[in-house]
């Protein structure tokens, strides 16, 4: 059985960060890579940071209903493919998803027992001074990314757990305790409680 865990954060939160570490020291997690008709910025490569394809390709893998959930962003669209989930069953694997709040919506009503996890900056002005350390984006893009982070974080209690990004590596130690913690959960080792049982003679219905 693979558990889903799902990331969402406004932009400059530190959610790649947390995301890649926690990666790095799980070898039970497999990372979902995204679909989007954006155009690569900087160094991606397809197939890592994202499976860049055309916009009329998209819409036909939608009607096609490929995608576990998927939204347009800013004029581009983006989605999780089916094949993500069936590749993590069929690794043995949990599987981690980075997307939205519309994307995180659509998921949590297709696999209601998807873990759901909201980063959250510990401030609007400790958000924005990460957003102006990237030096990636105008000042009209921070603009609109801090309202959309205001908008974002208002979703925070459809989330299972939310966790303050004020201290990274504590930030890290969390989330990782969370994801182990979802992994013992008794509807998750059912097909491991049951033989243990059978050793007692005891045999649950």
């Amino acid at each position: 059985m693979s558990t889903v865990f799902i990331i969402s954060a406004p932009s400059g939160s530190g959610k790649s960060t947390l995301v890649s570490r926690l990666l790095c020291g799980d070898r039970g997690l497999t990372f979902s890579v995204s679909y989007t008709t954006r155009k690569p910025r900087g160094s991606e490569v397809d197939g890592q940071a994202y499976h860049f394809i055309e916009r009329t390709e998209f819409e036909c893998r939608l009607r096609k209903c490929e995608f576990l959930e998927h939204a347009e962003v800013f004029g581009n669209y983006y989605g999780t493919h089916v094949s993500s989930l069936q590749a993590a069953k069929t690794a043995g694997k949990d599987l981690l998803l980075d997307i939205d709040v519309q994307g995180a919506a659509q998921l949590k009503k297709r696999i209601p027992d998807a873990v759901t996890i909201f980063v959250l900056p510990p401030s609007k002005e400790t958000l924005e001074q990460r957003l102006r350390a990237r030096s990636q984006d105008s000042d009209e893009v921070i603009r609109r990314r801090l309202a959309d982070a205001a908008n974002e974080i208002r979703n925070y209690r459809l989330y299972d757990y939310v966790l303050v990004n004020e201290d990274l590596d504590l930030a890290e130690q969390t989330l990782i305790s969370i994801v182990r913690a979802e992994r013992v959960r008794r509807v998750r080792v059912e097909d491991k409680i049951r033989p243990i049982l059978e050793t007692f003679g005891q045999v649950e219905p």
